[in-house]
């Protein structure tokens, strides 16, 4: 058998596919290797969501492409969002690739392996609602840390955001069902993961296409129940769907995270009903209010996009107001990409980029004040902390999540604590926080 490396770019919904496909080569009992210079065949699984994705996607693919020239690589497949898009440019231009798998091809993987010829994605905008989508008797490899990990809870998406090639690239929105879901959870725990993240495009609309009202609080009830969990937590909320259900169950629960992340994208009415998304500053701020009213204490997370074609300055003053006001626990700032086959790139009033790079950062430098002053006041406070490992700042410091801090996305809590060495990754403990940084906190076990 020969070894077989995974090089994983994009969202943790891409990691899901990547940890799928390994699954099933290991279930044929291939050899998989983490080292791309040791690997005879390795698997690009690329991202091509806004253009500097579809550059880093490249660049990869690129450099192994150099690799099998250079070393000991033999044969290059490309899967992912990227070899959906654009099979044809792929097969075209990148010739060093031997197989092109898409994002409804993932059971394809081991055929390429073993060399059989593989037909890359025929079409591209495909909106069949019977595409792939893996479920909890699927083999899956875990890759990240044993304590935790994602759950893809849906495959695609309905909704026709102006700006987004989602839905052209995974197909329309396809649910597994609430026994699948809780089956795999099951699986989960009993491998030992503490913390499940449950994504997919839009978490909020799980169970539509099954005709299951208020899917995503059903689920969560279901996974409530599941033994060995601590905690359980859900990604990209869309605003409109967030209904009194859901966030009860969240109040109710001491496993599901206090933290909501709903992507708002602006605030300006203008731009939002260009970028199809309809409400306005006023009902975004009366939904905002009274998330934190139901959910007292709750960590409100979301993403704006600067630049959008025709965003005026009045529009990006009003969304910079909003922001202060509002002000997130967690901010990201994104400029526009201006991506073939949306909507909005045929609209005309671009907005040069050096203008929305500006205004990406003065967004950023408000959020940084504000994001410091929310750290600062939690200083003196005692929190449980799910401790992650040794910090990618120094050895001698050990790095946690607080349950208000989602893995990857957001800050860490940095352990200062001469008993270091007597904590193991994956543990709870309770942390005091004692000093605020701009985005991480430091604290220390009590013991």
């Amino acid at each position: 058998m020969a070894k077989i490396g995974f090089i994983s770019l994009g969202c943790p919904k891409n990691l899901v596919d990547s940890e799928v496909m390994i699954g099933i080569l290991q279930a044929q009992g291939h050899v998989l290797t983490s080292d791309p210079e040791d690997a005879e065949i390795l698997v690009v699984n690329t991202c091509s969501f806004i253009e500097g994705s579809k550059r880093e996607s490249i660049d990869t693919i690129l450099a192994a492409a150099q690799l099998k020239k250079t070393g000991k690589c033999k044969k290059i497949i490309v899967a992912g969002c990227l070899s959906e898009r654009y099979p044809k440019d792929i097969r075209n231009d990148l010739v060093e690739v031997d197989a092109i798998i898409g994002t409804n091809q993932i059971e394809e993987i081991a055929r390429a392996v073993e060399g059989e010829p593989i037909d890359p994605p025929s079409s591209f905008g495909r909106g069949d609602a019977d595409l792939y989508l893996y479920d909890h008797a699927t083999p899956r490899t875990l890759i990240g840390p044993a304590y935790a990990a994602y759950m893809k809870i849906s495959e695609g998406c309905d909704h026709t955001c102006s700006f987004c090639i989602i839905p052209k690239i995974r197909g329309k929105l396809r649910s597994r069902t609430i026994p699948s879901l809780v089956k795999e959870a099951g699986q989960l725990a009993s491998r030992g993961v503490k913390e499940i993240t449950l994504i997919s495009q839009d978490t909020t609309s799980y169970g539509v296409d099954l005709g299951i009202q208020d899917g995503l609080a059903n689920l969560l009830q279901e996974l409530d129940k599941v033994e060995g969990l601590r905690w359980i937590r859900f990604l990209y909320v869309y605003p409109k769907l967030v209904g009194d259900k859901l966030l009860d169950v969240v109040r109710s629960s001491e496993r599901i995270c206090r933290y909501i992340d709903m992507p708002l994208q602006h605030a300006s009415a203008s731009v939002l009903k260009s970028m199809k998304r309809g409400g306005n500053r006023k009902s975004l701020t009366r939904m905002i209010e009274h998330i934190r009213k139901k959910i007292p204490g709750v960590t409100f997370r979301t993403t704006m996009i600067v630049g959008y074609p025709g965003e005026t300055a009045e529009d990006f003053a009003e969304l910079k107001e909003f922001c202060r006001e509002m002000e997130f626990d967690r901010l990201g700032v994104f400029t526009y990409s201006d991506e073939e086959d949306t909507a909005a790139y045929n609209l005309r009033s671009k907005v040069p980029s050096r203008t929305a790079e500006r205004r990406r950062r003065v967004l950023m430098e408000q959020q940084a004040r504000i994001s410091r002053r929310k750290n600062r006041a939690l200083v003196g406070k005692e929190f449980t902390i799910l401790v992650e490992g040794p910090s990618d700042e120094s050895e001698l410091l050990l790095q946690g999540r607080l349950e208000s801090q989602a893995p990857e996305i957001d800050g860490v809590c940095l352990i200062n604590d001469s008993d270091v060495g007597q904590v193991e990754s994956g543990e709870f403990r309770t942390v005091r926080i004692t000093k605020a940084l701009e985005h991480d906190l430091v604290g220390k076990i009590v013991k």
